[in-house]
């Protein structure tokens, strides 16, 4: 639609077409001008001595004498031996002294002469000098031109606008994002749908005192929609969106920052009411003073404008800022305090329900076979953000157009599942002796699945390697967990030592197959044992050894603050519970060996095994 924004870009475009006219008929005059004073270069020169020959012969038609040179045409072509060419065109220079016997001659064979004026008129010689200031001022107006288009078709971030604010700006009108397109998130759209009304009728608020909260920040893992769900608020208050990530704040120049974020703020004030996001914040928004994870005078500036900005709003100024991250335990206390972030709204991953909701969101515009069914899709993707999900249907469509399929299948979606969540098929698949070794690893985990109570059902197991894995075991929650049990946690371990067991129970010996298993094993019994209260000996004690550092955004050991005697007493426990439960992993496989045996056979011959077919080989195994 036009409006009244595309005018000086129409005028822009006007500019830039003269600009580039008048280069052209510049370049083009000159071309004309110099072929013209060059066209001497094509005729012969022919010497003054030999010239009196000619004239002698009766050979020359004309003469045209300007100043020193003389140029005319000869009846007779002349050849020039060097260049291989026959000349009419000729010219020569005129000696410095008179010559009567030449003007004698030229009277004598009646040749028309001609002298022409070597001055040009004052109006020639001020054109032509004027010719080298306008080509130097079109170039460089014209390179100019070209270098700000180059740096950015918006002009914002051209030569002359380096410390311009880069952040994304959408009129209300070209926002088509609306809430029923983020699917899920249903607590944070609850929570926002004030600051939509406070938006679209600031003065409402205004009458009874209110005051709207400035920031409002968006905490939550990557991919679980929180830039969508910014651009979606600003579509639903219909106002100006200014979209931009923080990392674009940063320069090599300091103070540079600062001025884009100013720049910014300025432009939403005069757009007001306006919406302003900004993405990954704590690549600017760390801690301050600390020297560790950029702390220096450019990150330090930009924040300190960010921080002065949001208090400098006025009661009048209806303009929100909105701020994602997830590492909120990096940020700095002054970001975060009432005035400025005032609320934080945690964005968790999606649940089964909203899961299915994005899922059916993405799967809409896509051709699905009958035999799909999304709440099953949606039952197995356990932990998965909505741009997993995402992901997942555009590999499930890629998968059905490799296969030459007119509609995605289930099949589809399960290996897309399994790429995603695990990694692609390797090229070479395990035979001989390994492939065996890792059947009964794996058959050891799966029975175990089988055998102990409170764990998540088997859905399938596979010895085809897939990323680092040689094969797995793959478990399906009914339900989403937010809390463990003892009992189940106790479970899982059992169900970790699994493999190792069953290679030892088989080989009388284990192999290195088992690393990651155990690397799980052992945190998941140190978090039993000194965190979560699970141990007799330790009791209601947390005796965490590590923790996040806020700069580095991984887990450090911090300096113990227990007793030398606590620790061992943790580490005897975490050792004597994995020797337990390792135990009881051993013992229930030595019950159970024939149908571990049954189970591997199965395996080996059809290298992935569903659940349907695992209850068909193991049917006393009812609690399946």
């Amino acid at each position: 639609m036009p409006n009244s924004k595309q005018t000086p870009h129409n005028e822009s475009s006007h500019k830039d077409l003269w600009l580039h006219q008048i280069v052209w008929f510049l370049m083009i005059f000159l071309l004309v001008y110099f072929w013209i004073n060059l066209q001497g270069e094509s005729r012969i020169n022919l010497p003054y001595s030999e010239l009196k020959s000619e004239l002698t012969k009766d050979n020359v038609v004309n003469l045209v004498q300007r100043g020193e040179k003389l140029s005319g045409e000869l009846r007779t072509p002349r050849e020039d031996q060097e260049l291989g060419k026959r000349f009419t065109q000729f010219y020569s220079i005129v000696p410095g002294f008179a010559d009567d016997e030449f003007l004698q001659l030229i009277k004598k064979h009646k040749v028309r002469f001609e002298a022409v004026s070597t001055q040009p008129s004052i109006w020639v010689n001020l054109f032509i000098n004027l010719i080298p200031w306008l080509l130097i001022i079109a170039f460089f107006i014209y390179t100019t031109k070209v270098f700000r288009n180059s740096l950015g078709s918006t002009g914002r971030n051209g030569l002359f606008n380096f410390a311009k604010s880069k952040a994304k700006h959408y009129d209300a009108s070209n926002i088509k994002q609306r809430y029923a397109d983020v699917a899920g998130l249903d607590n944070a759209k609850r929570e926002l749908q004030e600051i939509i009304d406070y938006l679209k009728s600031p003065n409402k608020y205004r009458q009874l005192g209110a005051k709207i909260p400035k920031g409002i920040l968006l905490m939550g893992p990557p991919g679980c929609g929180k830039t969508l769900l910014a651009k979606a608020t600003a579509g639903e208050a219909a106002v100006p969106f200014f979209s931009v990530s923080a990392s674009e704040f940063i320069e090599m120049y300091v103070g540079v920052g600062a001025s884009r974020v100013r720049d910014m703020f300025q432009s939403a004030r005069k757009e007001a009411p306006a919406l302003i996001f900004i993405d990954e914040i704590d690549s600017i928004g760390r801690i301050r003073g600390t020297g560790l994870g950029g702390g220096h005078d450019e990150r330090e500036q930009t924040l300190n404008q960010i921080l002065s900005e949001m208090d400098g709003f006025s009661t009048h100024e209806a303009v929100v800022v909105l701020a994602a991250t997830n590492r909120p335990d990096i940020l700095d206390p002054a970001l975060l305090r009432p005035g400025r972030f005032d609320r934080k709204l945690v964005l968790e991953l999606p649940q089964r329900q909203a899961r299915l909701a994005i899922l059916q969101v993405h799967c809409q515009d896509k051709p699905l076979a009958k035999d799909i069914d999304l709440d099953i899709i949606a039952a197995g993707t356990a932990g998965f953000s909505g741009a997993d999900l995402a992901n997942l249907v555009n590999e499930a469509a890629l998968g059905a157009a490799r296969a030459k399929q007119s509609s995605i299948k289930q099949l589809n979606f399960t290996n897309a599942r399994d790429k995603v969540a695990l990694g692609n098929e390797s090229g070479e698949l395990l035979t001989g002796e390994e492939k065996e070794r890792v059947a009964y690893h794996e058959c050891g985990h799966a029975m175990l699945a089988l055998l102990l109570p409170k764990v998540d059902p088997l859905n399938k197991i596979s010895i085809i390697p897939r990323g680092r894995a040689l094969g797995i075991t793959e478990q399906t929650p009914i339900e989403d967990r937010h809390n463990y049990t003892q009992s189940y946690l106790q479970n899982r371990l059992c169900i970790l030592l699994g493999g190792r067991c069953a290679e030892q129970l088989i080989y009388s010996e284990v192999s290195s197959g088992a690393a990651d298993d155990l690397r799980k094993a052992t945190e998941l019994a140190r978090h039993m044992v000194s965190e979560w209260g699970m141990n007799e000996k330790i009791g209601a004690m947390n005796l965490q050894q590590g923790e996040n550092h806020p700069f580095l955004g991984k887990e450090m050991t911090s300096p113990r603050k227990f007793s030398e005697e606590y620790a061992k007493k943790v580490d005897d426990e975490v050792a004597k519970l994995l020797t337990e439960t390792e135990q009881k992993a051993q013992e229930l496989l030595m019950e159970n060996r024939l149908s571990l045996e049954t189970l591997a056979k199965a395996l080996i011959e059809q290298e992935t095994l569903n659940r349907d077919q695992i209850v068909g080989l193991l049917p006393d195994l009812t609690h399946l």
